[in-house]
């Protein structure tokens, strides 16, 4: 079978705002030319998977087949042999020992915590002000994941580091993952700022295992249970900075396009509110309670669905069979969860925001590959469930007492890296 080429080559070197909003437009008109299309990185060919069909393939189905691919080499230095970038049995091995931290019982003690970091961040706001509702839920996402991972007065400083360069690491590292080598080398403010914010996050994280191994108590919290399963120090250091790094950026994320959504579209606010009205009753939100929440779950699957990550990449340990089409041993493979959330084969309206899709019987139908938000199979999230949790304890929080309304005049504007960020979102808190 022959590939068919993408036209032209991918616009992969440079990383201005223009270029990254012309990726995800070139990526997600790939599916017109087949479920699996050759581009070139550079010099270098890949194999781009357009389909459910694919996507679930590579993921799932053989995923036994393929590593972690280029792209998140370039994060080595900060997450070294972190869940997110191991493989094989050591990969195998830690995913087991981190597993137990998202227990159902452990789900519901940071559901605690969640809530109360909500009630505190909504609890802070004035009638009629102005709030930058991207710059909160950024601190509200490090303050909930930072406090599940650390409970010491220690784990407090890590916190405060973490706020400080956890986004400049994620946004410059994808800049960097995105760019040829060399551009790492260049004596430029991006890579300085990435550079120390690695040195910073990881000093004060070992820091912190030190501390808990010097007084050896069980604080039952993440890193308690990372040590206490047998991991050496660096081995928890970089389990702890890819909880912290993937625990942030995606609730962050979901968080401001959730609001920026409801903000937007009255009726699907007035239906949220009506229904944290009825199952909450004016009481704080409990962890019972997130499963009767049906519609603010629609809401933010659909939310999951519109702003999700660009890319996967994944790297074929052997020769692999894809739809007919023979990928060779070594070759790159990438899957988009935002090109496949927005192929108007599965999702009619590809654009349009609908929680509607998301009602039982209608997802039901989706095939499998379809909808990726936290990646799929051995490799998918470990935390997900931890941070669908959160979305929507901090939604029914905010959403008992505020509307938030968009400010007059001030559009919002879209900023591009490993995902859609909204280069400020600016609402009034408007109490109901």
């Amino acid at each position: 079978m022959t590939v068919p080429a993408a036209p032209g080559r991918w616009p992969f070197l440079g990383h201005t705002p223009a270029l990254l909003r012309q990726r995800f437009a070139f990526t997600s008109s790939l599916h017109e030319h087949g479920e699996i299309v050759k581009l070139y990185l550079g010099p270098a060919p890949a194999y781009f998977v357009t389909s459910p069909r694919l996507s679930h393939e590579v993921l799932v189905t053989a995923g036994a087949k393929f590593r972690k691919g280029a792209m998140f080499d370039k994060f080595r230095p900060y997450l070294g042999n972190g869940l997110v970038l191991s493989n094989g049995d050591f990969h195998r091995r830690q995913r087991r020992l981190v597993q137990p931290a998202f227990h159902h019982d452990r789900l519901a003690g940071y559901a605690t915590t969640m809530r109360r970091a909500a009630a505190e961040l909504s609890g802070s706001w004035q009638p009629g002000e102005v709030r930058l509702i991207d710059e909160d839920v950024q601190g509200l996402a490090v303050t909930i994941v930072g406090e599940a991972l650390f409970s010491t007065e220690l784990g407090k400083q890590a916190i405060d580091e973490a706020r400080r360069s956890i986004f400049v690491v994620i946004q410059q590292g994808m800049i960097r993952a995105l760019s040829p080598k060399f551009v790492e080398k260049l004596p430029i403010p991006g890579n300085r700022r990435f550079d120390e914010a690695i040195a910073r996050m990881r000093a004060i994280v070992l820091e912190v295992i030190r501390d808990w191994r010097a007084q050896g108590v069980d604080h039952g919290d993440l890193l308690s249970t990372l040590l206490l399963a047998g991991m050496t120090d660096e081995q928890a250091q970089d389990e702890v900075l890819t909880l912290l790094t993937g625990g942030i950026e995606t609730t962050a994320l979901a968080l401001s396009w959730t609001f920026h959504e409801l903000g937007r579209h009255p009726e699907v606010e007035a239906r949220v509110h009506a229904e944290v009205d009825e199952v909450l009753g004016g009481r704080p939100i409990a962890f019972d309670d997130i499963e009767r929440l049906g519609y603010v779950r629609q809401v933010v699957d659909e939310v999951l669905r519109r702003y999700p990550i660009w890319l996967l990449m994944r790297r074929a340990l052997e020769d692999v069979d894809l739809g007919g089409v023979r990928v060779a041993e070594g070759s790159e493979v990438i899957v988009s969860p935002h090109a496949l959330h927005h192929d108007p084969a599965t999702y009619a309206d590809p654009d349009r925001f609908d929680p509607g899709r998301w009602a039982p019987e209608r997802a039901a139908r989706l095939p499998k590959g379809a909808f990726v938000p936290f990646g799929a199979g051995t490799r998918q999230c470990v935390g997900n469930r931890f941070a669908q949790n959160e979305i929507v304890i901090t939604v029914a929080t905010v959403a008992a007492r505020w509307r938030l309304v968009p400010v007059p005049g001030r559009p919002v504007r879209v900023k591009f890296t490993s995902a859609a960020y909204p280069d400020s979102l600016p609402m009034t808190a408007v109490p109901r």
